[in-house]
């Protein structure tokens, strides 16, 4: 059974994530950890006489309980009947802590929101999610505070026509399947770039080699203005989760210019993002 884990902070900006991340595991039959990393000097509700016997003991219990009683506040009662787990960890990272938990379950997919606005209303992504996009080893699924989950009908990937595409595009079936979701493949194509419908063609044939799910369409659109051009397409077919392979810094220019493309749309924050790490897959 696959293991969906969610990292949450109690804030408000953080329940929407939640409340995703359990809809997501039902439909996908998945069981849900949602664990909360703290750390010493930990906040009680209530004060603490001194000394304090067994600290350790007593903030494990705190963080706990808070744990626990938030998720039921916004999920229900019955956790464990819905396949919801808790789990507090002391730790001073939260990107360490929350990553040993995933390669310690081997999870299918971190679930977290995103946080923070500018002067100009431009969502900005929060540091510790950014952190986790980077070094998860598994796809990790941003969700902005104002989302509201539903039927997921429509995911688009943006495509480089790297081969590392393949797995990607493995791991959104599994979450489109129970939906019946349409996985809409999708290149932006610069002016400079030479027949680029020959390209999606013998891409989409290495992918359907190798996958069977009949609702994949493959799209070029061609663009100078990668990032502006693609928040129109967003919106023209009505997106649920937008999905990109995040790859290094380094490189050529087209991996620049990829690389460029992400960071502009992990600022976005209008859409669940779903990231895949490139040196994982």
């Amino acid at each position: 059974m696959k293991t969906i884990i969610h990292a949450t902070d109690f804030s408000e900006n953080a329940i929407a994530a939640l409340k995703y991340a359990h809809a997501l595991s039902s439909k996908l039959n998945a069981n849900l950890l949602v664990v909360h990393i703290f750390d010493y000097p930990t906040i009680f509700d209530t004060e603490v006489e001194e000394p304090v016997p067994d600290f350790e003991k007593v903030a494990y219990q705190n963080n706990n309980e808070l744990l626990v009683e938030y998720c039921t506040k916004h999920l229900g009662n019955d956790l464990e009947r819905m396949n919801v787990k808790t789990e507090a960890i002391e730790n001073m990272s939260v990107t360490k802590a929350v990553i040993s938990k995933v390669i310690e379950l081997n999870a299918f997919l971190l679930v977290t929101g995103m946080k923070g606005t500018s002067a100009f209303k431009e969502f900005i992504m929060g540091n510790t999610t950014k952190k986790l996009i980077k070094k998860a080893p598994c796809p990790v699924l941003a969700i902005p505070e104002d989302a509201t989950h539903k039927d997921i009908n429509t995911i688009v990937y943006a495509t480089d026509f790297e081969y590392k595409d393949l797995q990607a595009i493995l791991t959104l079936i599994e979450i489109a399947k129970p939906y019946n979701a349409e996985i809409k493949v999708v290149h932006i194509s610069p002016s400079e770039e030479f027949d680029p419908m020959i390209r999606i063609q013998e891409f989409e044939d290495h992918i359907n080699d190798k996958v069977h799910y009949p609702n994949i369409i493959y799209e070029n659109i061609p663009s100078d203005h990668t990032f502006e051009d693609l928040k129109l397409y967003l919106g023209e077919v009505n997106v649920d989760i937008i999905a990109v392979l995040k790859r290094k810094r380094k490189g050529l220019l087209k991996q620049l210019f990829h690389h460029d493309l992400v960071i502009k749309m992990e600022s976005y924050g209008r859409l669940p993002l779903l990231s895949f790490n490139k040196t994982y897959y």
